[in-house]
């Protein structure tokens, strides 16, 4: 792996690798995570901003992820290895992994994604040769590590640590305003803030609207994968210094509500959020959501965010972008359930990944 150049990897535990996982913290950047289909974003947005990441996961995950693997990785041809330990094959002990485990190979082969079965310690230059296949053909490359490859290491020793106390206090007295303005009038009054800035926008309307407003090659447009879009912002401000704006909406934010979490865990001090709040899924016929009883912005502190602020007028969101706070920042943007009617983006996926990534090494 670090023969490879891998640089940051994105964990979650597997019993089988504990072994494994315990020597990652020391050789490379570790991202913990509470969900793979986070990581696969995290990890998307730190390849555009020229880092080498990898997911080191349970063969389980890969059924969580499969959507965005196609819907981003696939469709915007960006790499990928993931490292999964293999669970149902060998010598499995827990009946609910045999299913999917002994399909996996079949589903990879459905799903048109290269993998790589690991079964001894004579195959171990395998993995050389996926993590860099998997980034010379711009493609997400499975190695399945069966737990055989475990059985002549030595026995786990358990990390020992203590729960300490810890205090928490929020005075929070929450107030959402009436919706009086669209999402597209936000983000046009807020166009002079996003110039040469790096902007990730949210799937369907969103996107349209904001390569209406203000077209740079600075933008990622999002064309599937809901729920990412600060996942994608959370790598790309991880991986290179020039703040990182995600145009995010409620039913996105709902959906994965884990990158909340990776963020306040992370602290990446040039990512801010705009949560454009309509309460409703906005692309797909305004079916509303449940934050039209609940306040993201305590949900967005209540995971541990604490630059956080309401707008709901676009002087309002200008002024607290322009107001100078050491990020991450939530802003909780509250705007009408109307969506502009803006033409489709005359940009191909990967000509949209490849102007970013070229504007990133250019200009950042």
């Amino acid at each position: 792996m670090k023969s490879c150049g891998l640089e940051v990897i994105l964990t979650l535990p597997c019993d089988k690798i504990k072994n494994l996982l315990a020597l990652i913290p020391s050789s490379f950047k570790e991202i913990p995570l509470t969900r793979e289909e986070n990581g696969v974003g995290i990890a998307a947005g730190l390849y555009m901003a020229g880092k080498k990441p990898a997911l080191m996961i349970q063969s389980t995950g890969i059924g969580n992820s499969l959507n965005v693997l196609a819907s981003l990785n696939q469709t915007y041809n960006i790499p990928l290895p993931i490292l999964a330990s293999w669970r149902g094959v060998y010598k499995e002990a827990i009946p609910a992994q045999v299913f999917f485990g002994k399909r996996l190979p079949a589903i990879l082969d459905a799903a048109e994604i290269p993998y790589v079965a690991i079964g001894s310690t004579g195959d171990l230059e395998l993995i050389k040769k996926s993590i860099n296949l998997s980034f010379r053909s711009n493609t997400p490359l499975v190695v399945l590590l069966s737990p055989r490859l475990w059985e002549p290491t030595e026995k786990y020793s358990s990390p020992e640590f203590t729960m300490k106390e810890r205090h928490y206090d929020i005075t929070y007295h929450s107030h959402i305003p009436e919706a009086t303005h669209t999402r597209l009038e936000m983000i046009k009054g807020i166009v002079p803030y996003l110039k040469d800035r790096i902007v990730v926008s949210n799937i369907g309307i969103p996107s349209k609207e904001l390569y209406a407003a203000l077209d740079q090659d600075t933008n990622f447009y999002m064309l599937g994968s809901l729920g990412l879009a600060s996942s994608i912002g959370q790598g790309l401000a991880m991986g290179q210094e020039k703040e990182v704006i995600t145009l995010d909406g409620d039913g996105s934010i709902l959906m994965n509500p884990n990158v909340l979490a990776s963020v306040a865990q992370e602290k990446p001090k040039n990512l801010t959020i705009i949560c454009f709040d309509n309460g409703a899924h906005g692309s797909t016929g305004n079916q509303q959501t449940f934050a039209n009883r609940m306040d993201l912005e305590l949900l967005a502190k209540a995971y541990g965010i604490e630059n956080t602020v309401k707008a709901s007028t676009p002087s309002e969101l200008l002024k607290a972008l322009d107001t100078k706070c050491e990020g991450p920042r939530f802003i909780h943007a509250i705007i009408l359930a109307k969506n502009a009617d803006v033409p489709n983006i005359p940009l191909s996926p990967v000509q949209i990944k490849e102007r970013l990534m070229a504007a990133i090494s250019r200009k950042f």
